[in-house]
C-alpha cells in the first residue's frame, strides 16, 4: 500500500535536490534560464510561501511503499475556490517506474487530497506520448492550454 508523506517545511532541501535532478532527467527542462530559475530563491521562496498559507496551501510529498521513497508529487488544492487540486510536479523515482507504481501512486494521492477537499485534478502535460498516455489512462483528458502553451488535462 501506497503512503503519503508529507513534507514538512523545515525538511525540503533534500525535496529540492531531487527536484532538479528530475526536471533535468525527464527533460522537463533543459535551457541554462530555466536551469537557473528552478535553482533559484526566488521558485523556491514562492513554494515555500505558498506551504505557510492558511489555505490553497502547497503541499510536497513523497509516495511511500513500506519504508522506501518512491516517487514525489508538489499540489495544491483550491479550497477558496472549486476544489481543484492542480498537480505541480509528479514522478516517480526512476528504479521504481513501470508494473503500475504511477497509478498506484495517483490512487493514493486521490484519497489523500479528498480528505483535504480535492473535487478534481489538474496538471500541465508536456505533450510527450509517454506522459499523455500515462495521464490519459487514468482518466484525464485535454482541457486546453496554459500560459505557455503546454497542454492542460483535467480528471474529474
Amino acid at each position: 500500500m501506497i503512503q503519503i508523506e508529507e513534507i514538512p517545511i523545515e525538511k525540503i532541501s533534500n525535496f529540492w535536490k531531487m527536484h532538479y535532478e528530475y526536471l533535468i532527467q525527464d527533460e522537463i527542462i533543459s535551457d541554462d534560464e530555466d536551469k537557473k530559475y528552478f535553482q533559484s530563491d526566488e521558485y523556491r521562496s514562492v513554494i515555500k510561501e505558498h506551504m505557510l498559507r492558511n489555505i490553497d496551501k502547497h503541499h510536497l510529498a513523497y509516495f511511500v511503499e513500506k519504508t522506501n521513497r518512491i516517487g514525489a508529487v508538489s499540489y495544491c488544492i483550491y479550497q477558496s475556490e472549486d476544489g481543484k487540486c492542480f498537480i505541480l510536479d509528479y514522478w516517480m523515482f526512476p528504479q521504481f517506474r513501470g508494473k503500475g507504481t504511477g497509478h498506484k501512486c495517483f490512487e493514493a494521492l486521490e484519497n489523500h487530497t479528498k480528505k483535504d477537499g480535492a473535487l478534481y485534478y489538474e496538471i500541465n502535460c508536456d505533450g510527450r506520448q509517454d506522459r499523455m498516455r500515462f495521464w490519459k489512462s487514468i482518466g484525464f483528458v485535454q482541457n486546453g492550454i496554459d500560459e505557455f502553451g503546454v497542454e492542460l488535462l483535467i480528471k474529474r
